[in-house]
């Protein structure tokens, strides 16, 4: 439909994909390019990080680098540590760069759309569980801004923020708290670089209580940061110390499966009942998991 013009079928090389990317971006293009697994985009991590992130700022404005890096990441599909990884830190962590994660079909149209029209690089992330979700898209130019966090469901006891997957797992909890008693505000942050500051802190002086659930490891994650912030800025609103749910410092394992080789479970006899029930016991017993949120969320309301 578009032509060779338009779509080009690259060598299989995450630095030629990036570097490519970025000299069309400087000769006017605005390149949408697609990295398949966030693990391997290391690969192509010069020109991202000291190019597409930088030469707005070397060149005092005169030139940009508006191009997309599509990248899918995530766990739960039992393809090892090399192809699960959760790395949106790594780049939030590089001024220059912008940071979008969807959790629905209409966000990842509206985000994407407003993110091949925004004039710098933009690190746009897909998680491989939600490639099979469905939702309700709206037809037509609709875009969804840059830096605006969507409460997916109202709340009055605690806050929970959270992005991407994860956000459907918090949808999850925050319904069992429900049976509880329990009042949960769901954000969702869509966008991580900008982040909408205003949306948490909003939220929080309103429950005091704040947890963030993300699916990468808990080290350097960035629930640290959104941490940092209302610590700073919220914190007598607190009426508990903040939680961050997320995976366990480790890489994400190959796991044995329910009807694997040698009984499955002959090996690991440690595993709980409820992990033994999973088709991935050890994968899911890495990576946080609904009912973590829901413990989470009781020992703040009991703290």
């Amino acid at each position: 439909e578009f032509g060779s013009d338009r779509v080009i079928d690259s060598p299989l090389s995450e630095e030629a994909i990036s570097g490519a990317a970025v000299g069309a971006a400087l000769a006017g293009m605005r390149p949408v390019f697609e990295i398949m697994y966030i693990d391997f985009s290391t690969l192509g991590m010069d020109h991202i990080m000291n190019r597409a992130a930088k030469i707005r700022y070397i060149t005092g404005g005169e030139s940009s680098v508006p191009m997309v890096i599509r990248m899918q990441e995530g766990g739960r599909v039992s393809v090892g540590c090399q192809h699960s990884q959760c790395l949106e830190a790594l780049y939030c962590h590089i001024p220059g760069l912008k940071v979008v994660m969807p959790s629905t079909p209409a966000d990842a149209k509206g985000l994407l759309l407003s993110s091949i029209r925004d004039d710098d690089p933009v690190i746009f992330i897909e998680h491989k569980m939600l490639y099979n979700s469905r939702g309700p898209v709206p037809e037509g130019d609709y875009t969804v801004p840059l830096g605006v966090a969507n409460v997916r469901r109202k709340g009055k006891d605690v806050t929970i923020v959270s992005w991407s997957d994860m956000v459907n797992f918090a949808i999850d909890a925050a319904e069992d708290l429900e049976t509880e008693g329990i009042s949960a505000e769901i954000i969702d942050l869509r966008t991580l670089v900008p982040t909408d500051e205003e949306a948490i802190l909003h939220s929080v002086r309103r429950t005091g209580r704040l947890v963030i659930a993300h699916e990468a490891v808990r080290r350097g994650g960035y629930g640290a940061h959104i941490s940092s912030i209302v610590s700073e800025k919220a914190f007598k609103s607190l009426k508990a110390p903040i939680k961050i749910v997320a995976a366990k410092n480790t890489p994400i394992p190959f796991s044995l499966t329910r009807t694997g080789e040698g009984g499955g479970y002959g090996a690991i006899p440690a595993l709980s009942d409820e992990l033994k029930k999973c088709t991935n016991p050890l994968e899911e017993a890495v990576l946080p998991q609904k009912h973590h949120i829901v413990q989470a969320v009781q020992e703040l309301l009991t703290y």
